[in-house]
């Protein structure tokens, strides 16, 4: 584990999400962030919305991290859709991804590209 630089917060989730459909940001994204225990239960860390360029206006954790916990990260895709499109019935309502972080002090970006039909994550830099 590498040591961070006085002042440097420890883990961080951050993300951001395009919406590959038009080529842009998908602002107004609904984004939640919960932390998940072993038992199935889940608690809520903080929820927020995508600003004009589909990023948070700050991570949405900041400190650190279970390495031994579960964490996920919903994005309220279906709600999007039918804001912008009118969608009554998108495909896809709600995203979610789930991970394990394996550095407690690490910096985890996970971003989302979404489209009416599918999506894609990864972890990013």
């Amino acid at each position: 584990m590498t040591e961070k630089p006085a002042g440097e917060l420890a883990g961080k989730i951050t993300t951001h999400a395009l919406d590959t459909s038009i080529g842009r940001p998908a602002a107004g994204l609904l984004v939640r962030l919960s932390a998940r225990s072993g038992d199935g239960s889940s608690v809520l860390l903080k929820e927020d919305r995508t600003n004009a360029d589909g990023r948070l206006e700050e991570p949405i954790y900041a400190g650190d991290l279970t390495e031994s916990g579960e964490y996920e990260l919903e994005f309220e895709a279906g709600r999007y859709f039918r804001d912008r499109l009118g969608t009554e019935r998108p495909l896809f309502d709600t995203i979610s991804v789930r991970f394990r972080p394996a550095d407690a002090r690490g910096h985890y970006h996970i971003p989302l590209l979404l489209a009416p039909g599918g999506y894609s994550t990864y972890r990013g830099s």
